[in-house]
């Protein structure tokens, strides 16, 4: 197997420009040092850049800017392949897009810190990706047991 693919949802993007110590910046890291490869859509990045606009310090949307030089975007999931997910998966439909495009873009994992709509489906595969936070995600990339696994 290559290198990872990780799919990172709008919290995950959220706090790259939130905070410098978020351990996304070891994420982000890793993937400068060739570890992993890191995609979001623009869908994500723009309900990440949103939020920080709303919540974040003055500096947020910049330092999501600078994350994203390590980040490639990749594109959402056409209509016609959403339809065909007919059993619903995600309790909030706003979450769908996410799904489907870390699906669609063969994402090995989705990183989300999403437990309202992910919580249930953490540590498993969804068609193909697994779902984990973002510390597991980091222990899944350098190889490591997945802690209380």
């Amino acid at each position: 197997m290559g290198r990872m693919r990780l799919f990172l949802d709008a919290n995950v993007l959220f706090l790259a420009g939130y905070s410098s110590d978020s351990p996304v910046h070891d994420l982000l890291a890793l993937a400068r040092a060739g570890r992993c490869e890191l995609v979001a859509s623009v869908y994500a990045v723009e309900k990440a850049s949103r939020n920080l606009v709303a919540k974040g310090p003055a500096n947020a949307v910049g330092a999501l800017e600078q994350a994203l030089t390590l980040i490639a975007l990749v594109h959402e999931a056409p209509q016609r392949f959403v339809d065909q997910i007919s059993a619903p998966v995600l309790s909030d439909p706003t979450d769908v897009p996410i799904h489907m495009a870390a699906v669609y873009c063969s994402a090995d994992i989705l990183v989300t810190g999403d437990r309202r709509a992910f919580g249930r489906h953490f540590r498993r595969r969804i068609m193909g990706t697994e779902v984990l936070l973002l510390r597991d995600a980091l222990r899944r990339v350098l190889g490591l047991p997945l802690a209380g696994a």
